[in-house]
């Protein structure tokens, strides 16, 4: 907020004092920050209400990881560090309650205040809080760490930063960030910027730290050893300073992590059948029945956990690269979705257990709703009319398969659709009408014999259209930077999604990232629509308006036949040595981030 200078009538200036002062007293410090209303907890809550406040602490967890790390900088744009470490040694100015759909609480900041339009927001650090290494965090550092990571960060940090129209310090311990564009969620993304130790990397370049700079961080844990590759050991900070926040209570209760890599997960888990690893997450619910009658589990040594949540499914599967011209054709994309027999392969692969994701909100209220699109939905497709794909108005669902092998009906329906669309079979290969055959590249993790096995079944299928398709298996490295390069046809695809979806939704589908190498739109989605529907998501000021647009966004890009979704995660499944304990009261989003090992504690019996 830039002040007004040279007004010399005192009229004048009266005027605009009574005006300014009208405007921030609108503006409130408070304990939290919900997108939409007020935070659930009141001011003096003791603890998160899906934690234990009187866990005990103690114990030594081991989890398993697949490839390997070269950094331990998780906020640097080059290298691949290990992903839990952002989590577990570094904190933000406010934490979240996974109990809500998007409200956050304290954690470095003490207080927040915003204005009724959210054109800024001011935080006042809480005066205890420290850093690993006993020093105070800092306005200084907190500015630092905001510009740093907005200008030489990770990808992920860098559209925030431009949306930054000012930070400056506004007191001893407060500080104010001014916003250049309408969105009122920025301010609470905000308040989950890492923040880090400015002189720290004095005369060093953030943008390429190596093995040896460890970002120093004020959570509770920080790196005692660590072998590259192979593993990292952390050890709870004995001086850690936010034990005792009500946002803390109950919270990362085990004195040591150790983290664990593999070659791939067929090894993974037979390190956690030997004892090795303490925990694991099992994805395969065909598995789940059928893979865990090992000793451990018979002696009750292990305990078989099923965790439900009420949170979006988000995307898993087979995304498309719609650059490919062949595939910018949605015909296309719509036959290959046909020959995709996901009832055989789910029946194959998962003895038909796990449910299909429906949509991109699917298993939420977020979710479009069948049949046509009608009110508040209608109102904001209708100047996109025109130019949406066909099912998006009308309504679109997923191909069903008869379930047999065969899959004649809509092999049918797949030919006649590339036929539509200029594609002839000739001497037993599907061909353009310059001669040049569709032939398909899946480029994949190595060791990823799930999806390796669902292309296997899937291969079958597009051989009776006349269309090739290979496997390229990479290193994850390798399988980063093609991603990145956007070289491939098709590729493996997971993006969760919340309850309060925003400004990520322009990182995994907003035009601007289409043709961006490194962007993370893997589709190449490039949709006026699309863009129209996240501005919506940001700028909404009712929670109905807000679900109208969540549900546009859903019927978007269902129909626009982005990806070749497979199974769902309704619940986590989660299998760990029977001395590890969580609360009874589950949050609402489940096992996702937050939860383990967040919430848990080592209890022996």
């Amino acid at each position: 907020m830039k002040p007004v200078f040279f007004l010399t009538q005192v009229s004048l200036m009266a005027g605009i004092s009574l005006l300014t002062s009208a405007h921030f007293a609108q503006a409130e410090s408070s304990h939290g920050i919900a997108m939409y209303g007020d935070p659930a907890l009141p001011p003096d809550f003791v603890s998160l209400p899906y934690t234990n406040p009187e866990a005990p602490k103690g114990g030594e967890v081991v989890f398993g990881n697949t490839g390997g790390f070269d950094s331990l900088n998780p906020f640097a744009p080059k290298g691949t560090s290990p992903w839990q470490l952002r989590f577990l040694g570094y904190e933000s100015l406010m934490g979240r309650s996974w109990d809500e759909a998007f409200t956050l609480y304290g954690l470095l900041a003490e207080s927040i205040e915003v204005p009724d339009d959210r054109s800024w927001v001011e935080f006042t650090l809480r005066s205890e809080a420290k850093f690993s290494d006993n020093s105070p965090v800092t306005v200084e550092d907190v500015i630092w760490s905001y510009e740093t990571l907005g200008t030489q960060g990770h990808l992920r940090y860098r559209s925030f930063w431009s949306k930054v129209q000012e930070i400056r310090q506004t007191g001893p311990r407060s500080l104010r960030i001014s916003f250049n564009t309408p969105d009122r969620e920025l301010a609470l993304i905000a308040g989950l910027r890492p923040i880090l130790k400015k002189s720290q990397w004095q005369e060093k370049e953030f943008a390429h730290s190596t093995l040896r700079e460890i970002p120093i961080g004020s959570g509770p844990y920080i790196i005692e050893n660590f072998d590259a590759g192979r593993f990292v050991a952390l050890k709870r900070n004995t001086e850690y300073w936010g034990e005792n926040l009500p946002i803390r209570k109950g919270t990362q209760n085990f004195d040591k992590i150790r983290l664990e890599f593999f070659g791939d997960q067929t090894v993974l888990f037979e390190a956690f059948k030997a004892g090795v690893l303490t925990a694991y997450r099992e994805f395969n619910a065909a598995k789940w029945e059928s893979a865990y009658g090992f000793p451990a589990v018979l002696q009750g040594k292990i305990t078989k956990s099923e965790i439900p949540n009420q949170r979006p499914t988000g995307i898993s599967g087979l995304a498309f690269n719609t650059r490919n011209p062949a595939l910018g054709d949605w015909r296309v994309r719509e036959a290959l979705l046909l020959a995709f027999n996901f009832e055989y392969i789910n029946e194959v692969i998962t003895g038909g257990a796990q449910s299909r994701i429906t949509s991109y909100f699917s298993n939420s209220s977020l979710a479009m709703r069948p049949g046509e699109a009608t009110g508040r939905v209608a109102e904001l497709l209708a100047p996109y009319a025109q130019h949406l794909p066909p099912g998006t108005l009308e309504g679109y669902s997923l191909p069903q398969s008869d379930g047999t092998k065969r899959n004649r009906g809509n092999l049918r329906k797949a030919a006649a659709l590339l036929q539509d669309a200029g594609w002839r079979v000739q001497d037993g290969l599907l061909k353009d009408a310059q001669g040049t055959a569709l032939e398909l590249k899946v480029l994949l993790r190595q060791n990823d014999g799930e999806m390796s096995s669902i292309i296997d079944i899937y291969r079958k299928s597009l051989e009776r259209l006349g269309i090739s398709i290979s496997v390229e298996t990479v290193d994850d490295a390798q399988f980063v930077e093609r991603q990145s390069s956007f070289d491939f046809d098709l590729t493996r695809i997971r993006r969760e999604l919340s309850l309060s979806p925003g400004n990520e939704q322009r990182l995994y589908w907003g035009s601007d990232g289409a043709n961006i190498e490194g962007s993370r739109n893997l589709m190449g989605v490039s949709s006026p629509a699309v863009d129209a529907m996240i501005d919506h998501l940001l700028t909404s000021h009712t929670p109905e308006d807000f679900t109208a647009a969540a549900r546009a966004l859903d019927r978007l890009l269902t129909s626009g036949r982005y990806v070749i979704p497979i199974w769902s995660f309704g619940k986590g499944r989660i299998a760990h040595v029977s001395e590890l304990r969580y609360p009874d009261r589950l949050p609402l989003y489940g096992d996702r981030t937050g939860f383990m090992p967040d919430v848990w504690w080592y209890q022996e019996d």
